[in-house]
């Protein structure tokens, strides 16, 4: 201590804390330690370096002189009151070299060696790639966590869209187009007894599967199949009856509650729902196909994921059954030219000329179908 440089001495009073008494003395500051000698005897009491300090502060004893606090590490309290010329010329200036020693940094080691120095740079390198990558797959998350969100008000959009024409144009409406659809609508068994089941096939069936039909109660079930075609969704009674017919653009939501079973939705305005509950052992094999025809209606409950990702069917299965029926489903959907010989009536000819479904929509359905197997 006595070999450093003092920078600065104040006249001050230490509180004694054994004694409870104030010694007069002078507080000597050095670039790296602070030390009270008393006047009298010239002893020193207190002699402590500045990298111990943990804290200073002004602060008043007994509510009456003003004071310096300064906290040592694991060590006691020290109090420097009666400072001369004043308390803030004293506290700033062991404050800032107390600051400067603490962010002052170490001494000098030994130098490092090229290999240290290219070894710690491919530390800091891989910690920030970590740090980067991090980031990268959050931002991921919340990318992918948007573009569901978006499909979904997109999906909201449409039903609003259909349901807001359906009030605008109501059925009874003379000049709504929904008027003339309603035979239709009204006597499905008589439109489903007239086409038979190879023109059927010929329309655009993707696949059929048996299974067990709910609607409303799910207390009363009764036997059937689902049927999947490019244009929507038919669900036949085990007489093969039409029980009601889905049009793709009429489907709001489709719910996928397990490996086995899903449920099916129509939304209206005024009058109940048209929902369907299915099951059926074949489910899987129609799962894939409904989520490349709708994608963006389809939701997997929580009942549903732990199942389908415990499959033993491997994922190279998985892709080629459901390129198979995607590929099957752009086929149906290309207009066919009708053979030289057929038999078959101008009806079913002009039925054959005229496209399920646009080129649009045949290469969006390429393009979903190759990003799911992926």
């Amino acid at each position: 201590m006595s070999r450093e440089i003092c920078v600065h001495s104040w006249p001050c009073s230490y509180y004694l804390e054994p004694e409870k008494r104030w010694v007069p003395g002078k507080l000597s500051l050095t670039s790296r330690s602070l030390r009270f000698m008393t006047d009298k005897t010239g002893e020193t009491l207190v002699s402590f370096p500045l990298s111990s300090v943990v804290e200073i502060k002004k602060e008043a004893s007994h509510f009456v002189f003003s004071s310096i606090t300064i906290l040592e590490n694991s060590g006691p309290k020290h109090w420097f009151s009666s400072l001369q010329p004043s308390r803030n010329a004293v506290f700033s200036i062991i404050e800032h070299f107390w600051r400067e020693l603490l962010l002052s940094p170490p001494e000098a080691a030994l130098p490092m060696t090229k290999g240290k120095q290219l070894t710690g740079l491919m530390t800091c390198s891989q910690k920030r790639l970590e740090e980067t990558a991090r980031v990268l797959h959050h931002q991921g998350e919340q990318l992918d966590s948007i573009t569901r969100g978006l499909d979904k008000m997109e999906s909201d959009l449409d039903v609003a869209d259909r349901l807001l024409t359906e009030l605008e144009s109501p059925s009874w409406w003379p000049f709504s187009s929904k008027l003339w659809k309603m035979p239709a609508e009204t006597n499905p068994k008589e439109s489903t007894s007239m086409a038979s089941p190879k023109v059927l096939g010929k329309e655009g069936v993707v696949v059929r599967i048996p299974a067990v039909i709910s609607q409303g109660n799910a207390s009363h079930v009764k036997a059937g199949s689902l049927t999947i075609l490019v244009s929507g969704l038919e669900i036949h009674d085990s007489c093969s009856l039409l029980m009601h017919r889905f049009e793709r653009e009429d489907i709001d939501d489709i719910k996928v509650h397990t490996p086995y079973e899903i449920s099916i939705r129509q939304r209206f305005i005024g009058r109940p729902d048209i929902a369907y509950r299915l099951i059926s052992a074949k489910m899987s094999e129609a799962i894939p196909i409904l989520e490349v025809q709708f994608s963006k209606k389809m939701e997997l409950l929580e009942d549903a994921l732990m199942p389908r990702s415990a499959r033993s069917s491997s994922p190279i299965e998985k892709g080629c059954s459901v390129w198979q029926a995607a590929s099957g489903l752009m086929d149906r959907a290309m207009p066919h030219e009708p053979c030289s010989g057929s038999q078959e009536g101008p009806s079913l000819q002009l039925q054959r000329s005229e496209p399920l479904i646009s080129e649009g929509d045949a290469q969006e359905l390429r393009q979903s179908s190759v990003q799911f197997f992926q």
